[in-house]
This record gives C-alpha cells, structure tokens and sequence, in this order.
C-alpha cells in the first residue's frame, strides 16, 4: 500500500507565529483543552476518543475543501498555542474563521494575531468574498477577537442545539481600498 498521499497546508508567518498543519504529536494538547470545561465552556466539550474524531476531521478539512484548521506554534519555543481555522462547514457557502488558544496561553494576543493571519489568507489568498465566525453572547473574548478583525454581528442562528451570533466581514473591493486611502 502507498502511504505517500498528502496534501498541502499552506504555512502562515507572523510576527511571533508559525501556522501550520495539524501533526500527531499536537493531538496530547487538544484533546486536553477540549476537555477541560474551562477551556472549551463555549465549545462542544469531549472526551478523548471524541477529540481525536474531532481533531482528524478538522485536518481532513484541507483534503475536502483546501481549507481547513492550522495548528498555532509559538516560532520562538516551538511551544504549541492554540489552534486556528479558516474552513467550511458541509453547506456552507461562506469560509469561517474559528480560533482556540490553549489555556496556559490565554491573554498574549496569539488568537488576535493568528486570526487575523487567517482572514488575510481567506481574501487575500482565496479571494473569498466573504468570511464569517460563529460566536456565543457570552465568549467575550471571542467577540473581542471578532472585533479587531472587523466582524460585526449579522444575526443568529443555532448550533449545537445553543444560539450563537453571526459575525460576518466582507472583502474590500480594490476601488474601496483606494478610496479609503
């Protein structure tokens, strides 16, 4: 058999960060914030078995649509961060962005600065026309994040069985970049 099938995750740079593809050896530090009820208070929390469900789809994401979740690596230690995603749910027509930070690293900026990599690959790179994020009233810092990205609340809708607002920006057209100016 041939196990020389792959497929390509672009890799992100930022300033402190290195978004890359999701490797086995990460798997230890999601189950663990997915679990952990603090952590994933606004997720839909899961045991092992169901964390590494939910970890093997996020990263067969690329294979289905060539988008999908990047796992968050501080480039100075190498330390794993959070997790970052710019992907499609089944129906969607809309790209969504979502992002994680591990816990220990809560309150640093990562998921600020991992998202907005993502958004900038979103319409800068696919040249889609829009993205959204789906986010729970109480998330605060979720809506910070959607904040300093320029998402602004475009209705609700549920999921999971629980309400979540819609945060939607649209691609600027080139003419109103110039505009703006």
């Amino acid at each position: 058999m041939n196990n020389e099938f792959t497929t390509s995750v672009p890799y992100l740079h930022t300033e402190r960060l290195l978004l890359r593809e999701y490797r086995k050896e990460d798997f230890d530090l999601f189950a663990a914030h997915i679990a952990d009820p603090v952590s994933s208070a606004h997720l839909v929390p899961a045991d092992r078995p169901a964390a590494w469900r939910i970890f093997c789809a996020q990263a067969g994401l690329w294979l289905i649509h060539g988008a999908g979740w990047w796992a968050v690596e501080d480039k100075q230690s190498g330390q794993l961060v959070g997790t970052v995603g710019a992907f499609f749910r089944e129906d969607a027509t809309v790209i969504e962005l979502g992002w994680n930070t591990y816990r220990a690293f809560w309150g640093r900026g990562y998921a600020n600065e991992a998202a907005a990599a993502a958004l900038h690959h979103a319409f800068e790179v696919r040249r889609e026309p829009a993205v959204r994020a789906l986010i729970a009233s109480a998330n605060e810092s979720s809506l910070r994040v959607a904040r300093r990205l320029g998402l602004a609340y475009t209705g609700e809708m549920a999921l999971y069985g629980k309400a979540v607002g819609i945060y939607t920006r649209e691609r600027e057209s080139p003419d109103a970049q110039g505009r703006a100016e």
